[in-house]
C-alpha cells in the first residue's frame, strides 16, 4: 500500500489510524460495497462529498455511506440559497482526489467541512485514505479536530 497524503498528514500530527484495504470494483465504487468488504457497519463508513454553494463556494460533507445528502438542509446550514454537487470531472482539480478516493484529509485547499452528527454514535469511523482501495479507521474526535469539522444533521431522513 502506498502511503497517501492523508496518511502522511495524520502521521505527522501523531494521530493513530488503521488502514483497511479492500478490492476495488470499478463497477461498484459505492461506500456500501466498501463497508461490506471491510466488514464494518455502513453507519461507520463515511463518504466524502464536495458541493458548491451559491454564496460560500466549495464545501465538504462526510456522511454515512448508505445515506443521501439533503441539499436543502445543508444549504440552510451553510448560509446558501442553493447547493449543487461538484461534477466528477472537477473533483481532481479542486481537491486532488478522484471519485471513490476523496478524503476530507489533505485536500488541495482547506474547505469548510461538516460531518454528519451520526458519527457521534461511534468512537471510531472510517473515511477514504485518499485513494481507491483503502479506508482509514480513526478516532472520530481526533478526525473532527484535525479537519476542523463541524457536526450537523446532513442527510435525508
Amino acid at each position: 500500500m502506498i502511503k497517501t497524503n492523508a496518511m502522511r498528514m495524520l502521521s505527522a500530527a501523531k494521530i493513530p489510524f488503521e488502514v483497511m484495504e479492500y478490492e476495488v470494483d470499478e463497477n461498484d465504487l459505492s461506500g456500501v460495497h466498501i463497508a461490506e468488504q471491510i466488514g464494518l457497519p455502513r453507519e461507520m463508513v463515511f463518504k466524502t462529498l464536495v458541493a458548491r454553494g451559491d454564496k460560500t463556494g466549495l464545501l465538504v460533507f462526510c456522511i454515512p455511506c448508505a445515506a443521501e445528502l439533503d441539499l436543502k438542509k445543508v444549504a440552510a446550514l451553510t448560509g446558501n440559497k442553493k447547493i449543487e454537487m461538484v461534477a466528477v470531472k472537477e473533483l481532481l482539480g479542486l481537491t486532488g482526489y478522484i471519485r471513490g478516493g476523496c478524503s476530507p484529509i489533505g485536500m488541495k485547499k482547506k474547505f469548510p467541512t461538516w460531518v454528519d452528527e451520526s458519527c457521534l454514535e461511534f468512537e471510531r469511523i472510517t473515511v477514504s485514505s485518499g485513494t481507491r482501495g483503502a479506508q482509514l479507521l480513526l478516532d472520530r474526535a481526533a478526525l473532527l479536530q484535525f479537519i476542523q469539522g463541524k457536526t450537523a444533521d446532513l442527510t435525508v431522513k
